[in-house]
């Protein structure tokens, strides 16, 4: 995710100069630096006392551990900087506990399309964060795809079930139409090619027409036809049940994971 965020800066406009990478991993940093001309160190201390906004890019069960190191630097600055976590699951008030000041906080839960610039973000700032920060903080992940603002943080727990874990559910969909493809008689490289190809396409639709997905799948259905039919597998198998109870199991996790990870 942080290379990914490095890179969308830099298409962004963001100078290398402007980014400071902190990274323990010798082969890491020479390849962000041999990459994108930015600075790179081993220090995380040198980072925080330098920069204007800090972006904690680590592992959830990390993130304790990467916010403690840094405390003592970061409560010795005259005006500390933004902090914005993509730990997932990590709540802001645990972050200030770590850090040890009412640390500006925005937390940000963006998914694996950040990859390719066409990722969405979960976006949640706590009372600590000014609107310049939270331009700041929106700034930085609309360099990787869109943002959303959420008032409750709670709800970033729903919004990690959906987007966040989303693209692996979608890519399931994909491994099982394009091998229900293959099943029909299709090779396997074309069943491959028209579920992505179907799949981008219908997503691209969708975010260009103002209608909603269920009037979309109207337009496609005609009566007595062969979607219809699929169709009417899908809906009776209890499919739409099935993608709720889904999605309320992995926030259900993110909560106990975010607990898990405050014990700290």
């Amino acid at each position: 995710m942080a290379t990914s965020l490095i890179g969308g800066l830099i298409d962004d406009g963001w100078g290398p100069e402007e980014i400071l990478v902190s990274d323990r991993d010798e082969g890491q940093q020479q390849y962000l630096r041999g990459r994108f001309g930015v600075q790179v160190t081993d220090n995380n201390n040198e980072v925080v006392g330098r920069a204007s906004v800090v972006v904690f890019c680590v592992k959830p069960g990390s993130m304790a551990a990467a916010a403690r190191g840094v405390a003592a630097t970061l409560r010795a600055r005259g005006a500390q900087p933004l902090i914005v976590s993509i730990a997932a699951g990590v709540r802001e008030h645990d972050i200030r506990r770590w850090l040890g000041y009412d640390a500006a906080v925005v937390r940000a839960m963006p998914n694996t399309p950040a990859l390719v610039r066409s990722a969405a973000a979960a976006l949640y700032a706590n009372a600590f964060v000014n609107e310049s920060q939270r331009n700041q903080a929106e700034s930085i992940l609309r360099a990787v795809g869109i943002t959303l603002w959420f008032d409750d943080e709670s709800l970033l727990d729903a919004a990690t079930a959906l987007s966040g874990s989303g693209p692996a559910y979608l890519f399931l969909w994909m491994e099982y139409m394009a091998s229900a493809g293959e099943r029909l008689g299709l090779s396997r490289e074309a069943a491959h090619l028209l579920t992505l190809q179907t799949a981008f396409g219908a997503a691209k639709m969708a975010l260009e027409s103002a209608e909603s997905p269920s009037v979309l799948r109207a337009r496609v259905t005609s009566a007595g036809g062969t979607t219809e039919q699929a169709l009417k597998v899908l809906q009776g198998s209890g499919l739409e049940q099935t993608f709720y109870e889904a999605l309320d199991r992995a926030r259900e996790r993110a909560v106990e994971l975010g607990r898990l990870y405050g014990e700290k």
